[in-house]
């Protein structure tokens, strides 16, 4: 059986590329440090997927998978030599720390001989995932490695778009493994960057040129959340079916999905109607009430969602590259800077950088911009509206 290592084993691991491995053929080998999900996919084999949607639930079974203790280097490594094709969704801030073992099965993969074409699919929310990647990689590697790495290793970009929630104890029903997740579950994947023959994957996409779709999954869909996020937890809403079933966050959130649609639109050259598409059916997307996904999750880690090559910032500088004037994403995010729930660490951050230094200091810490960028007036002006009447109706 085809072998498939899945880097990863959270949320959309398990909740989606598992799922593609499975219907493709493969037996699936999980690289994660969470013991306890390594030891029950070693004694199960198999692990409950919910695909939920307003019209109910389907429940499918995901099986042939193994766990792989990601500290343990020599097992790691071993994986990855036999590996056929490799996928990371281990998150963005944490793809340093798997460097150093997956460097190790590289090499392990080059000394047995193997320099069968080894694509390596990369599930993390950040442009230009795949030149982050490689230079991470290649700073561990020799000359003569780096050479057999370019022939050899395909660092191929994706674009998640399957909505995939944190699963309550009471969907888990006593198993860890549960994943729940939309039944949505295509995978745009970027052609262009493929070694060798394209992998068989039900589902996945091979498409170039390849940025549009990054730069459409973040700043349509990953924007679009996060506007109803934060304009939801000022509303004190705890999921984001019901921040999108209020009739006013639809309308902003619609707006600064409108202006990015647009910036889109000028900037791949793709018709504004067919993007528009896109944008109707994520917001009816987010209203799926059986998904309970929550604004907690979704609003989470300010700090990286409100930076200059993310969701929000990233998408205004798209506007305003194309003369568009991002007012909706602006009070997006102004309503960044409010979402402060206890449980989120960086959220705390951005308040006590708030409270110590003022809101223009926050803005041009964790946005990037410059004191004089005209973006920051206007953050400030509607940071400040928000912050004294949560009413949204009047914009």
């Amino acid at each position: 059986m085809k072998q498939a290592v899945m880097y990863g084993a959270g949320n959309i691991g398990r909740g989606f590329i598992g799922q593609l491995f499975f219907e493709s053929g493969f037996e699936t080998n999980f690289i994660d440090v969470n013991m306890e999900i390594i030891n029950r996919l070693n004694q199960d084999h198999e692990y409950p997927l919910k695909l939920v949607s307003s019209d109910g639930v389907e429940d499918v079974t995901v099986k042939n998978v193994s766990g792989v203790d990601g500290k343990d280097i020599d097992a790691v490594a071993n994986t990855i030599a036999a590996a056929d094709v490799l996928a990371t969704a281990v998150g963005v801030n944490i793809l340093p720390y798997i460097i150093s073992p997956l460097v190790a099965g590289l090499r392990k993969r080059w000394e047995n001989g193997n320099f069968t074409p080894l694509n390596i699919i990369i599930c993390e929310n950040l442009i230009d995932a795949n030149r982050y990647l490689e230079k991470l990689i290649k700073e561990s590697l020799s000359d003569d490695e780096k050479q057999t790495f370019d022939k050899t290793i395909g660092l191929v970009e994706a674009s998640i778009g399957r909505m995939v929630p944190a699963v309550s104890e009471e969907m888990q029903n006593g198993n860890i493994l549960t994943a729940c997740a939309e039944p949505f579950k295509e995978l745009p994947v970027d052609k262009d960057a493929i070694i060798g023959e394209t992998p068989e994957i039900v589902c996945m996409i091979p498409s170039t040129p390849f940025e549009y779709h990054i730069q459409k999954k973040l700043f349509l869909h990953n924007l679009g959340h996060a506007t109803t996020a934060y304009l939801g937890y000022l509303k004190h809403n705890t999921y984001i079916y019901e921040a999108i079933d209020d009739k006013e966050i639809f309308r902003l959130a619609k707006g600064a999905m409108s202006e990015s649609s647009l910036a889109l639109s000028k900037e791949h050259g793709i018709a504004f109607s067919e993007i528009e598409k896109s944008r109707d059916n994520l917001l009816s997307r987010f209203s799926n009430t059986r998904l309970k996904d929550t604004i907690e999750r979704v609003g989470k880690d300010p700090i990286r969602k409100l930076s200059d090559n993310d969701r929000l910032v990233g998408a205004a500088l798209l506007c305003q590259k194309h003369e568009i004037t991002p007012r909706y994403i602006l009070l997006a995010i102004a309503a960044g800077f409010l979402f402060a729930p206890e449980s989120d660490t960086n959220a705390k951050k951005v308040q006590e950088t708030i409270q110590k230094d003022g809101i223009k200091k926050a803005i041009v810490t964790y946005c990037h911009l410059n004191e004089t960028d005209t973006f920051v007036d206007e953050i400030i002006k509607y940071y400040e509206m928000l912050k004294k009447d949560s009413d949204l109706s009047q914009f």
